[in-house]
Protein backbone atom coordinates (compact mmCIF):
# COMPACT_ATOMS: atom_id res chain seq x y z
CA UNK A 1 0.00 0.00 0.00
CA UNK A 2 1.42 3.40 -1.34
CA UNK A 3 1.75 6.24 1.71
CA UNK A 4 -0.99 9.20 1.84
CA UNK A 5 -0.34 12.52 1.11
CA UNK A 6 -1.22 14.83 4.16
CA UNK A 7 -2.51 18.37 3.42
CA UNK A 8 -2.74 20.73 6.79
CA UNK A 9 -4.61 23.99 6.07
CA UNK A 10 -5.04 26.99 8.19
CA UNK A 11 -5.12 24.92 11.45
CA UNK A 12 -5.52 26.32 15.22
CA UNK A 13 -5.81 24.77 18.43
CA UNK A 14 -6.09 26.22 21.52
CA UNK A 15 -6.83 24.81 25.03
CA UNK A 16 -7.91 25.83 28.87
CA UNK A 17 -10.56 27.88 26.59
CA UNK A 18 -8.42 29.90 24.67
CA UNK A 19 -5.84 30.62 27.40
CA UNK A 20 -3.47 28.41 25.49
CA UNK A 21 -2.76 28.67 21.60
CA UNK A 22 -1.33 25.48 20.80
CA UNK A 23 -0.85 26.07 17.24
CA UNK A 24 -2.03 29.24 15.00
CA UNK A 25 -2.60 28.74 11.69
CA UNK A 26 -0.56 26.06 10.98
CA UNK A 27 -0.62 24.62 7.24
CA UNK A 28 1.76 22.35 5.78
CA UNK A 29 1.95 19.46 2.80
CA UNK A 30 3.73 16.22 2.39
CA UNK A 31 3.81 14.23 -0.19
CA UNK A 32 3.00 10.46 -0.44
CA UNK A 33 6.38 8.98 1.11
CA UNK A 34 7.99 11.64 1.95
CA UNK A 35 9.95 11.37 5.79
CA UNK A 36 9.57 14.87 7.34
CA UNK A 37 11.06 15.76 10.28
CA UNK A 38 9.46 18.57 13.16
CA UNK A 39 11.73 20.29 15.30
CA UNK A 40 11.86 23.04 17.87
CA UNK A 41 11.67 23.96 21.17
CA UNK A 42 9.32 21.96 23.87
CA UNK A 43 5.97 23.09 24.70
CA UNK A 44 5.85 24.51 20.67
CA UNK A 45 3.05 22.63 19.46
CA UNK A 46 4.66 19.25 17.75
CA UNK A 47 3.14 16.51 19.54
CA UNK A 48 -0.29 18.46 18.88
CA UNK A 49 -0.26 18.52 15.37
CA UNK A 50 0.82 15.35 15.44
CA UNK A 51 -2.44 14.54 18.00
CA UNK A 52 -4.38 16.34 15.38
CA UNK A 53 -3.49 14.39 12.30
CA UNK A 54 -3.60 11.04 13.81
CA UNK A 55 -7.42 12.25 15.31
CA UNK A 56 -6.25 11.66 19.16
CA UNK A 57 -8.28 15.50 19.03
CA UNK A 58 -9.55 17.60 16.90
CA UNK A 59 -8.90 21.49 15.91
CA UNK A 60 -10.90 24.36 16.49
CA UNK A 61 -10.29 25.66 12.95
CA UNK A 62 -8.88 24.47 9.59
CA UNK A 63 -8.45 21.36 7.66
CA UNK A 64 -6.32 18.05 7.54
CA UNK A 65 -6.57 15.80 4.87
CA UNK A 66 -5.06 12.28 4.85
CA UNK A 67 -5.10 10.41 1.69
CA UNK A 68 -8.12 12.12 0.13
CA UNK A 69 -9.96 11.85 4.10
CA UNK A 70 -10.90 14.91 5.32
CA UNK A 71 -9.55 13.92 9.49
CA UNK A 72 -11.32 16.74 10.61
CA UNK A 73 -15.11 15.45 9.37
CA UNK A 74 -14.82 11.99 10.36
CA UNK A 75 -17.73 9.40 11.83
CA UNK A 76 -15.44 7.01 12.87
CA UNK A 77 -11.80 8.40 14.18
CA UNK A 78 -11.05 5.04 15.45
CA UNK A 79 -11.50 3.03 12.47
CA UNK A 80 -9.28 5.79 10.51
CA UNK A 81 -7.00 5.30 12.94
CA UNK A 82 -6.70 1.38 12.71
CA UNK A 83 -6.59 1.92 8.95
CA UNK A 84 -4.67 4.32 8.22
CA UNK A 85 -1.86 5.93 11.04
CA UNK A 86 0.70 3.88 12.79
CA UNK A 87 1.79 5.71 16.41
CA UNK A 88 5.36 5.47 17.75
CA UNK A 89 5.91 6.93 20.85
CA UNK A 90 9.10 8.01 22.67
CA UNK A 91 8.39 5.46 25.50
CA UNK A 92 7.38 3.00 22.92
CA UNK A 93 3.91 2.48 25.85
CA UNK A 94 4.54 -1.64 25.54
CA UNK A 95 1.90 -3.59 28.03
CA UNK A 96 4.40 -5.07 30.03
CA UNK A 97 2.25 -7.80 30.48
CA UNK A 98 2.28 -8.79 27.00
CA UNK A 99 5.48 -10.76 25.24
CA UNK A 100 6.86 -8.82 22.10
CA UNK A 101 4.52 -11.02 19.71
CA UNK A 102 1.05 -10.02 21.77
CA UNK A 103 1.94 -6.38 21.81
CA UNK A 104 2.03 -6.49 18.31
CA UNK A 105 -1.35 -7.82 18.17
CA UNK A 106 -2.93 -4.89 19.76
CA UNK A 107 -4.03 -2.89 16.67
CA UNK A 108 -5.43 -6.04 14.62
CA UNK A 109 -7.52 -7.13 17.75
CA UNK A 110 -11.27 -7.58 16.45
CA UNK A 111 -9.80 -7.65 12.87
CA UNK A 112 -7.90 -10.52 12.09
CA UNK A 113 -8.69 -13.85 13.00
CA UNK A 114 -5.71 -15.18 15.83
CA UNK A 115 -4.09 -16.73 13.64
CA UNK A 116 -3.72 -14.52 11.10
CA UNK A 117 -2.91 -12.19 14.10
CA UNK A 118 0.23 -14.05 14.68
CA UNK A 119 1.43 -15.06 11.70
CA UNK A 120 1.52 -11.47 10.79
CA UNK A 121 3.21 -10.17 13.84
CA UNK A 122 5.88 -12.31 14.01
CA UNK A 123 6.51 -11.81 10.29
CA UNK A 124 6.84 -7.92 11.39
CA UNK A 125 8.97 -8.93 14.42
CA UNK A 126 11.35 -10.43 11.96
CA UNK A 127 11.24 -7.21 9.61
CA UNK A 128 12.78 -5.28 12.79
CA UNK A 129 14.93 -7.42 13.69
CA UNK A 130 13.35 -9.69 16.46
CA UNK A 131 12.35 -12.77 15.32
CA UNK A 132 14.12 -14.50 18.14
CA UNK A 133 12.81 -12.59 20.57
CA UNK A 134 8.98 -12.97 20.20
CA UNK A 135 8.31 -14.46 23.53
CA UNK A 136 10.23 -11.82 25.50
CA UNK A 137 8.74 -9.61 27.74
CA UNK A 138 9.17 -5.53 28.04
CA UNK A 139 11.21 -5.31 30.73
CA UNK A 140 13.66 -8.02 29.62
CA UNK A 141 14.36 -5.84 26.28
CA UNK A 142 16.71 -3.27 26.19
CA UNK A 143 15.37 0.13 24.58
CA UNK A 144 15.89 -0.29 21.30
CA UNK A 145 14.57 -3.36 21.31
CA UNK A 146 11.69 -2.22 22.79
CA UNK A 147 11.27 0.50 19.81
CA UNK A 148 11.43 -1.63 17.28
CA UNK A 149 8.89 -3.60 18.93
CA UNK A 150 6.60 -0.43 19.05
CA UNK A 151 7.49 0.26 15.47
CA UNK A 152 5.81 -3.62 14.38
CA UNK A 153 3.20 -2.46 16.36
CA UNK A 154 3.04 0.58 14.83
CA UNK A 155 3.09 -1.12 11.13
CA UNK A 156 0.50 -4.09 12.08
CA UNK A 157 -2.14 -2.72 9.89
CA UNK A 158 -0.18 -1.39 6.77
CA UNK A 159 -0.46 2.29 7.85
CA UNK A 160 -0.25 4.70 4.94
CA UNK A 161 0.91 7.50 7.62
CA UNK A 162 3.14 6.80 10.57
CA UNK A 163 3.68 9.20 13.05
CA UNK A 164 6.70 8.89 15.55
CA UNK A 165 7.24 11.33 18.50
CA UNK A 166 10.65 11.66 19.48
CA UNK A 167 11.36 7.86 18.67
CA UNK A 168 14.94 8.33 19.30
CA UNK A 169 14.90 10.52 22.16
CA UNK A 170 15.08 7.71 24.81
CA UNK A 171 17.67 6.35 23.58
CA UNK A 172 21.55 6.82 23.55
CA UNK A 173 23.27 7.75 19.69
CA UNK A 174 24.05 4.18 18.25
CA UNK A 175 20.97 2.73 19.16
CA UNK A 176 18.95 5.88 18.17
CA UNK A 177 20.89 5.78 14.60
CA UNK A 178 19.85 1.76 14.47
CA UNK A 179 15.79 3.19 15.27
CA UNK A 180 15.75 5.80 12.29
CA UNK A 181 17.79 3.74 9.66
CA UNK A 182 14.28 1.12 10.59
CA UNK A 183 12.40 3.96 9.94
CA UNK A 184 14.21 5.18 6.63
CA UNK A 185 13.85 1.34 5.80
CA UNK A 186 10.09 1.69 6.38
CA UNK A 187 9.74 4.48 3.94
CA UNK A 188 12.23 3.12 1.57
CA UNK A 189 10.18 -0.39 1.71
CA UNK A 190 6.42 0.03 2.12
CA UNK A 191 5.94 3.13 0.61
CA UNK A 192 4.77 4.94 4.02
CA UNK A 193 4.34 8.36 4.60
CA UNK A 194 6.43 9.49 8.05
CA UNK A 195 6.40 12.44 10.24
CA UNK A 196 8.71 12.76 13.02
CA UNK A 197 8.73 14.84 15.99
CA UNK A 198 12.82 15.12 16.96
CA UNK A 199 15.02 17.31 18.65
CA UNK A 200 18.48 15.96 17.82
CA UNK A 201 19.61 17.94 14.13
CA UNK A 202 21.88 14.82 13.15
CA UNK A 203 18.32 12.80 13.11
CA UNK A 204 16.16 15.83 11.50
CA UNK A 205 19.26 15.81 8.77
CA UNK A 206 18.43 12.74 7.63
CA UNK A 207 14.94 13.31 6.88
CA UNK A 208 13.59 14.65 3.02
CA UNK A 209 12.61 17.65 4.64
CA UNK A 210 12.72 19.91 7.64
CA UNK A 211 10.34 21.78 9.28
CA UNK A 212 10.71 24.16 12.59
CA UNK A 213 8.12 24.71 15.19
CA UNK A 214 8.02 27.45 17.99
CA UNK A 215 5.26 29.02 19.37
CA UNK A 216 2.79 27.03 17.79
CA UNK A 217 3.87 28.33 14.13
CA UNK A 218 6.05 26.51 11.55
CA UNK A 219 8.62 27.84 9.76
CA UNK A 220 11.36 26.32 7.80
CA UNK A 221 14.01 27.24 5.04
CA UNK A 222 12.67 23.95 3.60
CA UNK A 223 10.31 25.45 1.18
CA UNK A 224 8.54 22.17 -0.33
CA UNK A 225 6.91 21.02 2.79
CA UNK A 226 5.42 23.71 3.27
CA UNK A 227 4.18 23.76 -0.18
CA UNK A 228 0.06 23.70 -1.23
CA UNK A 229 -1.78 25.07 1.37
CA UNK A 230 -1.56 28.72 2.00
Amino acid sequence: MSGAQVDVGHVRKSFEGGRIKALEDVSLHLDAGELVALTGPSGGGKSTLLNLIGSLDRPDAGEIVVGGLDVTRLDDPARYRAETVGFVFQFHNLITTLNAVENVQIPMLGTRPRAERERRAHALLDEVGLGDRVRSYPPTLSGGERQRVAIARALANDPRLLLADEPTGALDSTTGGQILDLIRRVRDEHGTTILMVTNDDGVAAQADHVLQMRDGTLSSADEPALRGRR
